[in-house]
């Protein structure tokens, strides 16, 4: 792995948006009642549908330079779901079809699977069963995956077990058209103790990465360290915005939503699919993006699709990324 320079993530801070002290967790907790108590308020159920129809799956390119082969990888991101804050099971079965129509390579699920209990995560049984990426499917927790405290065994057994690869402070190596991919993951910003060391180790001397980090603040971090790509959700794009601005902040760097770019990296902030407290977003529809690699190739901007124009959305291609070298992976494995 090349040196580029190190730094670090700063601290989340803030009421709503930093680190859980005993105060705000109860505060969290008491959010999370209230959230409960309007799941079951006649209309909640119908606001929330009219926002599901309303989701976006944007069709965007990574351009990058190195081995050819991995031009055309596609990868489906999938964050902020939040079952079980009005997100039910035929919910996720019929958001999870639609994304496998799109025949993605990786489905990578960047955080906040579930909104504040455990057994939300048996919402998933049957949607996770509608995906079948040919490399597979990989996640990172989100701090509302952390919601009773650090141990998220049962979070990570879950996944394991229905076929999605946890990628906390881990990476793997994936393999597409004879090049290679690092592919890896780290905590929550804000719960967890992520380590980009962590994710990085066993990445090879001049192969491209590609980060799942739930908070985006800690793209500060992976742009040091030379990631080309990092995928983040946690901001809702806001969630509620008006007059084009959000009142609730969650990135000390004002990480909302879509592309942003330093030093030849790029971060790509997801608007999520679900809701917290309230089943309402305001110019911040929900959105699904299809990442497509492509590399070898002019920048071509947005790539369009052949999918309905409910699927389709303005977006801006990011410039290109950074990597060298060409190395080549004997199989995929897990670091």
């Amino acid at each position: 792995m090349t040196e580029r320079g190190s730094k670090k993530a700063p601290t989340p801070i803030g009421l709503l948006t930093g680190k859980r002290t005993p105060l705000r967790r109860w505060f969290a907790r008491a959010c999370a009642t209230v959230n409960r108590l309007l799941d079951r308020m006649p209309g909640s159920r119908w606001l929330h549908a009219r926002i599901q129809r309303t989701l976006e799956m944007p069709r965007l390119d990574l351009q990058l330079s190195g081995a050819t082969g991995l031009d055309g990888l596609r990868i489906a991101f999938i964050s902020d779901v939040h079952a079980g804050s009005f997100m039910n099971e035929a919910d996720l079965v019929a958001m999870f079809r639609r994304v496998a129509a799109t025949e993605p390579d990786l489905v990578l699920f960047g955080g906040d699977l579930i909104n504040t209990r455990e057994r939300e995560l048996l919402l998933f049984r049957s949607a996770f069963a509608e995906l079948t990426p040919r490399y597979g499917m990989f996640a990172v927790p989100g701090n509302h995956d952390h919601f009773w405290g650090p141990d998220i065994g049962l979070w990570s057994a879950f996944l394991a077990n229905h076929g999605v690869t946890v990628l906390m402070n881990r990476g793997i190596r994936i393999e597409h058209g004879g090049a290679a991919l690092w592919l890896c993951g780290v905590d929550d910003l804000t719960e967890g103790e992520p380590s980009i060391a962590g994710a990085l180790a066993g990445r090879r001397e001049g192969e491209p990465a590609i980060l799942l980090s739930h908070h985006p603040d800690f793209f500060f971090e992976a742009a040091a360290a030379g990631v080309e790509l990092t995928l983040s959700g946690h901001t809702h794009g806001g969630q509620i915005r008006v007059g084009g601005r959000a009142p609730i902040h969650h990135s000390r760097f004002g990480y909302e939503q879509g592309w942003f770019h330093e030093d030849g990296c790029s971060l790509y902030v997801g608007r999520g699919v679900g809701v917290t407290v309230l089943p309402i977003r305001l110019d911040a529809p929900p959105e699904i993006p299809i990442v497509t690699l492509r590399v070898g190739r002019e920048r071509s901007g947005e790539a369009e699709s052949a999918a309905s124009a409910a699927d389709r959305t303005d977006s801006d291609a990011p410039p290109p990324g950074e990597s060298s070298g060409d190395s080549i992976a004997p199989s995929a494995q897990l670091c």
